[in-house]
């Protein structure tokens, strides 16, 4: 007979008993919730890299969307009916398909542990489908609502059907290097538009804008299949929770950290979406406003690598901490400065390679320290509300920033700034008053946290 293979116990997390648990033995409970199956290098490998490249052709691929942005308000555009498109509703295709992203959360992780294997890979490749279509469809668009539905919402819907089943297991496959591994694969959003940004211009230059989003559309198909069809499953041997209960509910932790998503991810997508477009009113060339957008991810990428690093060393709350408030520095510093005196091309410069690192920074920390503060097997349940929230942070930020800016001169950003600024602030703010109350829940202060 073929022995079992053997399961890893995590005594140190938190156990989750239903009323029909009662009659059983703590520690027996204790262990089958938090059982996990054993993991192998190579399997690690292929998270890693599956992970990586799904960040690439979801966030990075949203993060590239301000070329598009830029393009489909400017006068020489082809492919709309209307040469006066308003900027927040071409902002809010980019946005709704982050925030669906991002939002399609809560609806995703409770279904992944109620399906098998085989139906979380058949979930990934309705979502890479989905992905495609969405720029096919927008490749035969005329209008900016008809992009919505396609470049927006098949787009957001399809890649969220990817994101989650793939990114929801990833941490619990990294124990001491969690923030390293985490910072590599968050990373990818970084090189993805690193990637994707100067492509979507030379493209959107040589063949026009129909052809480079069926161009996007072949990309989506060839990159995420792979993906789709490897996926891995959850270590947790046991059901975990999908639903945050009401005792975490209340918890102030759980309530800030909440609100410190909403305005993160509505101050931290708004510079990105604008980004080419204030090079231009700056006096850049529309090219180069799309280099400097490749720039900011490139640096993007190096910072959530490097903080990723640096945190598991110094504390991954407090590198958290301290990159939000690098963040809201450069915005009110940098970005803020280079408005005045008719544009100091400089400090926008500078603005661009600061902003990345810093902005890099956070995302690639907020996930660790969500399974530092809640503990892992709580990960998805909280991190899938947070998520959810962060999506409509998304669908905040960038169009009601495109609704302050109306046209795209050089001062109307002084107020846009000025709201970005005050939404990254206000996280900032919950972000160190969680690390603060988490200290206190726990009774013990540590420095390296």
């Amino acid at each position: 007979m073929d022995s079992a293979p053997p399961v890893i116990a995590l005594t140190r997390l938190p156990s989750t008993t239903t009323r029909s648990d009662r009659s059983q033995s703590p520690v027996t409970a204790a262990s089958e919730s938090t059982a996990l199956r054993p993991v192998s290098k190579n399997r690690q490998i292929l998270v890693l890299v599956s992970s990586f490249l799904t960040i690439v052709i979801t966030i990075g691929l949203n993060q590239s969307y301000g070329v598009f942005q830029a393009y489909y308000i400017s006068p020489s555009q082809i492919i709309l009916n209307s040469t006066d498109n308003s900027p927040a509703l071409v902002a809010f295709v980019g946005t709704l398909a982050s925030g669906l992203t991002w939002s399609g959360s809560i609806f995703i992780n409770p279904m992944l542990t109620r399906i098998s294997l085989p139906q979380l890979r058949q979930l990934c490749v309705s979502g890479v489908l989905l992905m495609s279509l969405g720029f096919g469809l927008a490749s035969i668009s005329s209008t900016v609502w008809q992009l919505l539905l396609t470049q927006g919402l098949l787009y957001g819907v399809g890649s969220s059907l990817l994101y989650f089943p793939i990114l929801s297991s990833a941490p619990e496959y990294f124990n001491e290097r969690r923030g390293a591994a985490m910072g590599f694969i968050l990373s990818g959003a970084g090189i993805g538009g690193l990637l994707f940004s100067p492509l979507v211009r030379a493209l959107l230059s040589n063949i026009g804008p129909r052809w480079t989003l069926r161009a996007l559309a072949l990309i989506v198909l060839v990159v995420s299949l792979p993906i789709a069809v490897s996926a891995s499953p959850s270590r947790f041997l046991g059901r975990r929770p999908t639903h945050v209960d009401l005792k975490m509910a209340l918890k102030p932790t759980f309530l800030l950290s909440v609100c410190a998503g909403f305005l993160q991810s509505g101050g931290n997508g708004l510079p990105l979406t604008f980004l080419a477009e204030y090079s231009v009113a700056l006096g850049y060339t529309a090219a180069f406003g799309a280099n400097l957008l490749a720039v900011n991810n490139a640096v993007n990428a190096i910072g959530r690598i490097l903080t990723g690093w640096v945190g598991d060393r110094v504390g991954r709350q407090n590198m958290l901490c301290s990159m939000c408030l690098l963040c809201v520095a450069a915005i009110a510093g940098l970005w803020l400065g280079s408005i005045g005196d008719g544009g100091r091309k400089g400090l926008w410069l500078a603005f661009v390679v600061i902003y990345g690192m810093a902005g890099g920074g956070y995302n690639a920390l907020f996930p660790t320290t969500i399974a530092e503060v809640f503990g892992l097997q709580a990960y998805a349940s909280v991190n899938g509300f947070i998520y959810f929230v962060r999506g409509l942070g998304t669908m905040f930020g960038s169009p009601v920033g495109g609704q302050i800016l109306g046209e795209s001169k050089l001062g109307n950003y002084r107020e846009v700034v000025i709201f970005d600024a005050l939404l990254l602030a206000g996280a900032t703010v919950c972000v160190v008053a969680v690390r603060g109350l988490d200290a206190a829940e726990k009774r013990a202060w540590r420095w390296r946290a």
